[in-house]
């Protein structure tokens, strides 16, 4: 590992299958990088994960660990145990001052966690592979079950759960998506909205067609015994049994470290990038969960990781020529 207060040329905040593939691709350009990660994924409740070749049934704390220890064989590669606390553009003087040629830089600060020290990084350019923290319908014992009887991933848990009576519990604009992908999986199948009006009559009548059942009553609770979960009790009392199914959350994008860098946003608040994976700050990109359409299957992170770097690498190569960010 390099002297850890030398300049690198990207800071990359978040250390899952998206960053760490980012940082992989990187750091084999012969770029120092440095990637801050708190080690708090917003997986940490999954006990498996599935569809990745070569790690189909891995824990994904488990493929972190491998993709870190890849990414940490390499001379520039560091990983830092912080939270990103503060990024802030260097002026163009400044910038070139530290040997950035475009004229582009950033201070990256972050808060130690677990013991390790705060870390501050200055870097050419910053990736944002933070994730998403979940917002869970609003029932008591939903924490419990989620990741074992309850998951938000259909491509990545539902395999495990076929023919089995299962629900589909949310209040978004695509639940009757998600629950044509289900009925690949289970034809006992019942989807709550929790009183939100987001399926049409016309989705009802064709999720009814094939026999899924659309129940908008409100929720009161997850149900269950010594063995797992047995149902979901509505607010009147009446329990609709199930071993388990798919929650539907919503999520936040956790980018206050950004301060005023103004950052565009969705209507679902996740971090708009155009085809090179650049958000709407000169400098700053984001890639995996935290960028539309959201939370993927860790291959696919993982992929665009893969892509955001070479878009990104190239960024650099032609910032320091002076000729453009053409991407051919």
């Amino acid at each position: 590992m390099e002297d850890s207060n030398l300049p690198v040329g990207v800071a990359i905040i978040g250390g899952g299958p998206a960053g760490l593939s980012a940082g992989l691709q990187l750091v084999r350009a012969n770029r120092r990088i440095t990637v801050l990660d708190s080690n708090r994924p917003r997986h940490a409740a999954t006990l498996r994960s599935h569809g990745f070749l070569t790690r189909d049934g891995v824990p994904p704390l488990e493929v972190r660990r491998l993709a870190r220890e890849e990414f940490e064989g390499y001379p520039k590669a560091r990983v830092a145990q912080a939270i990103a606390s503060e990024v802030t553009p260097l002026s163009h003087e400044e910038a070139v001052a530290v040997g950035f040629p475009d004229g582009i830089g950033f201070r990256v600060r972050g808060t130690g966690v677990r013991g390790s020290a705060d870390v501050e990084v200055i870097s050419r350019r910053v990736l944002i592979a933070a994730g998403l923290t979940e917002d869970l319908p609003d029932l008591p014992m939903i924490r419990a079950y989620y990741g074992t009887a309850l998951h938000s991933c259909i491509e990545c848990d539902g395999f495990e759960k076929s023919d089995t009576p299962l629900v589909l519990i949310g209040e978004t604009s695509d639940l009757f998506a998600r629950a044509l992908l289900i009925s690949r999986i289970s034809s006992d199948l019942v989807v709550l909205t929790n009183g939100a009006d987001t399926i049409t009559p016309t989705q009802e009548a064709q999720l009814a067609s094939i026999g899924i059942r659309v129940e908008r009553r409100k929720l009161d609770d997850i149900v269950g015994d010594q063995n797992g979960m047995t149902g979901v009790r509505l607010a009147d009392g009446e329990v609709i049994p199930s071993v388990g199914g798919f929650v539907r959350p919503r999520w936040h994008a956790p980018v206050e470290f950004l301060g005023d860098n103004p950052v565009e946003r969705d209507d679902w608040g996740l971090v708009v990038v155009n085809k090179r994976g650049e958000t709407s700050v000169r400098g700053i990109y984001a890639v995996g969960d935290i960028v539309p359409p959201g939370p993927q299957q860790i291959a696919i992170a993982a992929g665009d990781g893969a892509r955001v770097a070479a878009k990104l690498n190239m960024d650099m190569i032609r910032g320091a020529l002076g000729v453009g960010l053409v991407d051919d």
